[in-house]
């Protein structure tokens, strides 16, 4: 019979020392067979119930003896003193009770924690999530400013909606309440907003918060209610110069010194995209030959792998401005900007603004789109291009479509398409410089032909 501990007091626990040395040591302190309490050398005291559980086995020993046994196992119960020597035998009995009954207090234990911690996350407002998320997300981007608008989407019009709201309780008709106002008006920012909500949800689905399908979800959810954005009316707009503002606009630009302005110069002549001017390098460019070549999955290029390289046209004018640009010794970029880096997005943009604001200062309109009234941008410069094919040349439509990199035709269409219109599109592209300059192309039988 195993021999019987001496029943302690409150007080005598209270006085037990650690004996020295560099370990823990468990004293048993009696009233409940294996309630013990544990020392550190820094003499911080916890409660240890010692005892054994599960069904009986047998085991042989070395000298041919039979033990018989169950497995050990030792269940914290708690820190004294804020676990009394009364509570902490209530505790040793109640964990015993629940081994006899086939209960493992610790795995109930953890089970009851994981529920807990699933509740919290739960419970986490739709705000509180999208701080996470952003603080993990808004490292990607390179600029302040760009931290600042893609948080801008979400914190002017998702937050007021949902950020006091539950992630789980959110449904699809409160992203709807996010998304309807602004979907056929702001097109663009509303594409956005629903990305980013789509994704917060996400992270917070994969994190435990929420449960369920993804009411942001487009396909086959959010495409079942709303208008894709390409059949709405501001889809992909951008404000664009007028017509009438492009050779004064031109000519402002001409004022201006840096490689932002040349590279802004060489996209309003190329009607192709910033991404396309920013990262062009020079082994891209044949200015013998006139042509400037971007291979499929270039960077920022909108040129996928699956698609075949496409060939731009350059007139006098561009190899002129190229030629005249200055190169940087280990550097391939055309447009660079300090330690041969790409130029930023901004960098176009703000020179479309400052061209603006001067105009303005000078007691002049400015350059702003005529639907919306909002500053022109450099992606609205294709916008220009392609209204002065349609409204101001007889050039063909599909040849300014090519230009523009988009696609022509039906996919058996596409497939049987496989010229570029190069000589065409370079006369074409010529014209277009001379508009710039302001020497107007009239309509006329056969141009482009």
């Amino acid at each position: 019979m195993p021999i019987r501990a001496k029943e302690l007091n409150a007080m005598q626990v209270k006085n037990l020392r650690h004996p020295g040395g560099d370990k823990p040591v468990k004293m048993a302190v009696g009233g409940v067979s294996g309630l013990l309490i544990q020392i550190t050398p820094n003499e911080a005291k916890s409660w240890v119930l010692r005892t054994r559980f599960g069904e009986w086995t047998e085991t042989t020993l070395a000298n041919g003896k039979i033990q018989r046994g169950r497995k050990k196992r030792e269940i914290g119960l708690g820190p004294f003193p804020e676990i009394s020597l009364k509570a902490a035998k209530e505790r040793a009995l109640e964990a015993k009770d629940k081994l006899a009954a086939g209960i493992d207090p610790i795995a109930e234990r953890k089970a009851s924690q994981a529920a807990l911690l699933a509740a919290a996350r739960r419970g986490l407002t739709f705000k509180e999530a999208w701080e996470e998320f952003a603080a993990l997300k808004v490292i990607e981007f390179s600029t302040d400013r760009y931290r600042a608008q893609w948080k801008a989407t979400v914190d002017g019009y998702a937050i007021p909606e949902l950020g006091p709201m539950l992630v789980q309780d959110i449904g699809l008709q409160d992203v709807l309440r996010v998304l309807k106002p602004i979907w056929e008006n702001k097109t663009v920012t509303a594409v956005k907003v629903r990305e980013r909500v789509e994704k917060v949800l996400a992270y917070a689905t994969v994190n435990g918060y929420r449960t369920g399908d993804n009411p942001a979800r487009w396909r086959g959810n959010l495409d079942m209610i709303l208008p894709a954005p390409s059949k709405v009316s501001d889809a992909k707009n951008y404000p664009a110069l007028q017509l009438g503002d492009v050779a004064r606009w031109w000519q402002a630009l001409q004022t201006r010194q840096g490689m932002g302005a040349q590279a802004l110069a060489f996209q309003a002549m190329t009607a192709t995209r910033s991404g396309a001017i920013r990262f062009a390098t020079w082994s891209e460019m044949d200015l013998a030959a006139k042509v400037w070549t971007i291979q499929p999955g270039r960077q920022s290029s909108k040129i996928t792998a699956k698609e075949s390289a496409k060939r731009i046209p350059l007139t006098a004018d561009m190899v002129a401005l190229l030629e005249a640009l200055p190169r940087l010794d280990g550097c391939d970029l055309v447009f660079w900007s300090g330690q041969g880096k790409p130029l930023s997005d901004a960098t176009l943009g703000k020179m479309m603004r400052t061209i603006h604001e001067a105009d303005l200062d000078a007691g002049g309109k400015g350059y702003v789109d005529a639907k919306t009234g909002e500053q022109a941008v450099p992606h609205g410069l294709r916008s220009s291009f392609r209204t002065w094919v349609q409204n101001e040349t007889a050039f063909d439509g599909d040849m300014a479509e090519i230009a523009l990199f988009h696609k022509v035709g039906n996919k058996v269409e596409q497939t049987y398409a496989r010229g570029d219109m190069m000589e065409k599109r370079r006369a074409m592209m010529g014209d277009w410089g001379q508009f710039l300059k302001g020497v107007v192309v009239f309509k006329k039988e056969g141009a482009g032909v």
